[in-house]
């Protein structure tokens, strides 16, 4: 890879699904945050949990971010491309005895409270059906989000051992996030809320291995009519195929970041040319979700 700018950003969707209003604001943030740091703007699929991926949804999303004028810098990355790189840190982590095999089953840690307790931390247990967990030695409790200030965690999650490799073979998502954000020199991450909470997991990791850490901006999520967010999950449909410029309007809108002249008047690269110098950060509302008028009627509906 060339030599990174000084600033790099991502963004790093799954392919469960087409994007959606929701995915627009992380990709949108993410997108005019780099360029108004004139930084590079990667683009990874994060197609690591095949139960979950939808055939095509991949090639999809790329043709939505193009259709939007969300142009990436370089090459696509895959993380289905990189398994001997995610074997290779885990298996550093084994060797350091950062790591340990568990065989606790997810109905034994839902008794206790949903937080393991860290039962087979010294049981040296053999590597057969087995999750991997992170042995957390200095937890981290907090850290300082660019839009939202200093953020603490709940202690008990933070001190949790996590895991970084499935019992079912798959690897962590805290895992890979945090391999592929240092290999691709990432220096900032702009993404939704609801990732909020395992931030403090993936400094803890950034830590263990010696990395330095991005620093974070966490956008508020768009909420539907019923208050829910905006998801693949909540069946959210896809972005519109037609003119982009509205829903771009719309997005800015959300983020709370002006235009100076209405989006009929402007050409699709005129539009993002004109957001990215006025993008600003202390502008973007702090909510961890909302739903303005005009938000919900528009794409909460299937």
């Amino acid at each position: 890879m060339p030599e990174s700018p000084l600033y790099v950003g991502r963004f790093a969707p799954s392919p469960s699904g087409d994007l959606h209003f929701g995915s627009l604001i992380a990709a949108l943030g993410s997108y005019l945050q780099a360029r108004a740091c004139r930084g590079h703007w990667l683009v990874r699929i994060e197609d690591i949990d095949p139960p979950r991926e939808i055939p095509g949804a991949a090639s999809r999303i790329l043709r939505q971010l193009e259709h939007y004028g969300l142009q990436w810098d370089g090459d696509v990355l895959y993380q289905s491309q990189r398994h001997d790189r995610y074997r290779e840190v885990l298996a550093d982590l084994q060797r350091q005895s950062k790591s340990y095999h568990c065989t606790c089953t997810r109905q034994r840690i839902q008794q206790l409270g949903g937080f393991y307790d860290g039962h087979c931390r010294d049981l040296a247990q053999p590597p057969y059906h087995t999750a991997l967990r992170l042995r957390q030695e200095r937890p981290v409790l907090c850290f300082d989000d660019r839009l939202r200030g200093r953020i603490e965690a709940d202690p008990m999650l933070a001190a949790e051992d996590f895991i970084i490799h499935r019992r079912d073979g798959l690897f962590a998502y805290n895992l890979v996030v945090v391999v592929d954000d240092h290999d691709q020199g990432v220096t900032e991450i702009v993404r939704g809320a609801d990732l909020i909470e395992p931030t403090v997991r993936q400094l803890s990791l950034y830590q263990q291995l010696g990395w330095r850490a991005p620093s974070y901006i966490h956008l508020p999520l768009a909420l539907n009519a019923e208050g829910n967010k905006l998801s693949k999950q909540n069946h959210a449909p896809a972005l519109p195929d037609g003119d982009p410029r509205p829903v771009l309007a719309q997005a800015l809108a959300f983020l709370n970041q002006p235009l100076t002249a209405p989006w009929q008047a402007l050409s699709l690269p005129e539009l993002l040319h004109q957001a990215v110098q006025n993008w600003a950060l202390k502008t973007i509302p702090v909510d961890l979700a909302i739903s303005p008028p005009g938000i919900t009627s528009a794409f909460s509906k299937g």
